[in-house]
């Protein structure tokens, strides 16, 4: 098998489990290896230590397999990976209230680069490294042959691929899908997907126990949801007793989504303000007419998706976040969310506590949180949590 050699004292990553290797770690690498293809990763003595999948253009050069050496990257691997991932959900999740989750999340799952969603009878598919690429077709075999489920939509469209050298690609991959909308449901609620142009994959799988927690905060609160999408917060919070809601987003399409979602489910349109707009000018101007709420909801998309946008992702987060806590009457809370990846925890609270002081009001954390179940963390791994949250209450002293 074609090797990569790494350089001294860059195999201590390696062996600590973390499946991502730098091109700053690598030595030296034989010649004729293609994209995607299974090489055996060395330390500098030449002792081999991993074996993981050759990206040549990503700077992350390599994405480990396994570190078991007495196994082969093959098909009964790959089922192995596929059948412990669709177990550790059937343990986990309440599959009787639900038939909407993540299926397979890349590196937690061992399968790095690889996302399956589950919308029901129908499975949406990312390939974002070329590790994943090459196993394209044998995944989706796979998948077929393990979950009996013969419709695969594939939504490969992620900045990432372009990170890879790998083309956007987004398409029905095996049997018929209609175009529009499908019904999923998430407990006692039903949401229309779009699985086909919907953002992501389709819908915000990671916020599902979040949504579930706001419900028990927003009894008789006049509620804004910002980044509505199609109104997962809205309608979790209206259902949850909330006195009005005024739901922001910047699609039109997205929104007629989120009305459909409310008659979906039974929901007066009498409490509920649909909003189209640009959600920074849009939050300006209720500060500027002094509008007030009791709930706020900030779940924006991904404002920094690698380390290099950081410091703008900052900026953001601070001036979204300094803006709610102007909205908010005094005993009201904020539900805050960053999903980008180059902006951490500790970070994340840093620039929310910063807004505070810039707004003059003291807060404190009633609850963290984080992307659910079906999306798990490995410990070594901890470039896989993503999503944090804080559910912040104002007070005063």
């Amino acid at each position: 098998m074609l090797k990569v050699k790494l350089k001294a004292g860059r195999e201590k990553s390696v062996h600590r489990r973390h499946p991502w290797i730098f091109s700053g770690s690598i030595l030296k690498v034989d010649e004729g290896i293609a994209p995607g293809e299974t090489v055996d990763v060395t330390d500098s003595k030449g002792e081999v230590i991993a074996r993981g999948a050759y990206s040549p253009k990503s700077q992350i050069r390599i994405r480990i397999w396994t570190w078991n050496l007495t196994e082969s990257i093959n098909s009964d691997f790959l089922k192995s990976r596929l059948e412990k991932a669709f177990a550790y959900r059937k343990q986990y999740l309440n599959l009787n209230q639900i038939d909407a989750y993540r299926l397979v999340y890349g590196e937690a799952d061992g399968l790095p680069g690889f996302i399956v969603d589950r919308y029901d009878d129908v499975l949406v598919i990312q390939c974002t490294t070329w590790g994943a690429e090459r196993w394209r077709d044998e995944f989706i075999d796979l998948l077929v042959q393990l979950t009996g489920i013969e419709k695969i939509v594939e939504r490969s469209d992620v900045d990432i691929r372009e990170l890879e050298g790998l083309p956007a690609r987004s398409c029905v991959v095996k049997g018929y899908v209609i175009p529009g909308p499908i019904t999923i449901r998430e407990n006692d609620l039903r949401f229309l997907v779009d699985v086909l142009g919907g953002q992501k994959t389709g819908f915000y799988l990671d916020q599902r126990d979040n949504r579930a927690w706001l419900r028990k905060f927003v009894n008789r609160r006049e509620v804004l949801d910002c980044f509505t999408y199609t109104g997962g917060f809205a309608i979790s919070a209206l259902v949850g007793g909330a006195k009005s809601v005024v739901a922001v987003d910047s699609s039109k399409d997205n929104l007629n989504l989120a009305r459909e979602n409310c008659k979906l489910n039974n929901i007066s349109p009498d409490n509920v303000e649909w909003v189209v707009g640009d959600i920074f000018n849009y939050l300006r101007n209720l500060r500027d007419r002094d509008r007030k709420f009791d709930f706020i909801v900030l779940d924006p998309p991904k404002f920094a998706p690698t380390s290099k946008h950081v410091q703008k992702a900052a900026r953001g987060y601070k001036d979204i976040n300094l803006l709610g806590f102007k909205l908010l009457r005094p005993g009201g809370m904020l539900c805050t969310f960053s999903c980008s990846g180059g902006v951490g925890q500790e970070l994340f609270q840093k620039i929310v506590v910063s807004a505070a002081i810039d707004a003059g009001v003291e807060a404190r954390i009633i609850n963290r949180f984080s992307q659910a179940l079906d999306h798990p963390v490995g410990l070594s791994f901890p470039e896989g949590e993503y999503l944090k949250g804080l559910l912040l209450e104002v007070y005063e002293k």
